[in-house]
């Protein structure tokens, strides 16, 4: 069985959370989990948000927020 801590090294180390990866992290978090993988997940939001690590949904998103401009960002 795949952990948390498992798809989160991999993003660390890639430097790039795939829309596969997103998906599974969510699957994960809704099932019975240890206290590292809560850490190791926390560790990745902290990454995204100091920028280390790209999304591919938040690409996907500004590219078609950059199409469909209304004025207002929906990321």
């Amino acid at each position: 069985m795949v952990l948390i801590r498992d798809v989160v090294q991999q993003v660390l180390k890639t430097g790039y959370l795939t829309l596969a990866e997103e998906n599974q992290l969510r699957v994960l978090l809704k099932t019975k989990y240890e206290i590292e993988d809560l850490n190791a997940f926390m560790t990745l939001q902290e990454a995204a948000m100091d920028g280390l690590i790209k999304q591919e949904s938040r690409e996907l998103c500004m590219a078609k927020v950059g199409r469909d401009w209304g004025g207002i960002w929906r990321c």
